[in-house]
């Protein structure tokens, strides 16, 4: 069965008014500009099979060039002889949207989830965060209310060292209580691991409302989380996307956990096993993504033991559409594994339309 041509789109999907951040801290991405403005790509595979089509989406940036030589090298191609580990293209920003493509086309060709074709599908849901960038204490008070509500059971948040982080965590256990765990990422914004052990101590007794400081000061020094680690009262992570990199990281036993996020989801498997044999949870990150990906991320996780922890896989709720027909089912802060072939889901080609830019 040949690759006969390939869809492409570019789409812009602005994040809600409310999705990420409080009015004071606009300045670092404006809601209805800055990165959520930043165009991701669509691609859609047909085969010689009229029934059988594969959907695949790029994170933020994608250059077209890549996607038009991706979809050049492809044409013509026999699907069965795609090496599905390792496809016959360039590992550009576009290949992780190929991927689930070819994914998708070969699940819904062979009758299985993606998730089995990674391996052996091991989870029928995956575990799901809340998710939201920086805000004021009562502001972030209001979302983890909003996030229990849903049936969420914690929430991922963006801060900085100069932030009111105390006082932010003791609003969200005021509002929603102790078992609702909140992820803390300053994207290495904490500077020094002095900083960071300074917060950690700081908390007191709110340190058990912390599933985790992520990435608190720059990842290019383990030694520094080896430190921390030693002397955190709280866990610790690193937020990763290579096989070399986790490999050092659990080598040096620098983490308690890890946030394993590459283009791939064949290399986050691969990952995933590394992090197994240490004995290190893992959890998915994600870019505030649309359904096509986050659908991938959720079939990635499904088909990895380590993958254990909480995803922050929740762009359906963030972004004012997911390009997908049927939204991703998420209840009681588990996404479900569709039992459809390939990826499960279907292109909102009215909505692609809509958000397509020139």
């Amino acid at each position: 069965m040949k690759i006969t041509h390939v869809d492409m789109w570019k789409v812009v999907v602005p994040i809600k008014p409310d999705g990420a951040y409080s009015k004071e801290y606009l300045f670092e991405g404006e809601e209805h500009g800055g990165v959520w403005e930043v165009p991701k790509r669509i691609v859609r595979l047909h085969t010689e099979d009229s029934g059988i089509v594969g959907i695949g989406a790029t994170g933020r940036g994608c250059p077209a060039e890549q996607v038009a030589a991706a979809a050049a090298t492809l044409t013509g191609m026999e699907v069965e002889r795609i090496d599905l580990q390792a496809l016959p293209m360039a590992r550009w920003a576009a290949y992780g949207a190929f991927e689930m493509a070819i994914f998708d086309i070969v699940g819904k060709q062979r009758g299985v989830t993606v998730a089995s074709l990674l391996g052996t599908q091991v989870r029928d849901k995956v575990a799901v965060d809340y998710w939201s960038a920086r805000r004021t204490p009562e502001d972030l008070a209001r979302k983890a209310k909003e996030g229990k509500e849903k049936g969420f059971h914690g929430i991922k948040i963006k801060c900085a060292l100069e932030d009111p982080n105390v006082e932010r965590l003791q609003a969200v256990a005021d509002a929603v209580g102790m078992d609702f765990k909140v992820t803390v990422d300053p994207n290495c914004r904490f500077y020094l691991p002095c900083h960071a052990i300074t917060l950690a101590d700081a908390l007191g007794e709110l340190r058990p409302l912390v599933a985790v400081f992520e990435d608190p000061v720059p990842k290019d020094n383990l030694d520094w989380y080896v430190t921390m680690r030693q002397k955190l009262q709280v866990p610790l992570a690193l937020h990763l996307g290579s096989g070399r990199a986790v490999f050092e990281a659990v080598k040096k036993d620098a983490v308690d956990m890890l946030n394993i996020s590459p283009e791939s989801m064949v290399d986050f498997v691969r990952q995933c096993y590394i992090a197994e044999q240490a004995g290190v949870p893992v959890w998915h990150g994600s870019g505030v993504d649309l359904g096509i990906m986050d659908m991938s991320y959720v079939h990635a996780c499904a088909a990895a033991p380590a993958a254990t922890l909480p995803s922050d896989i929740v762009g359906n709720f963030l972004r004012e559409d997911d390009l997908i027909l049927e939204p991703i089912v998420i209840e009681a802060g588990f996404a479900h594994v569709p039992d459809k072939p390939g990826l499960g889901i279907e292109l909102d080609e009215v909505a692609v339309k809509k958000y397509e830019v020139e």
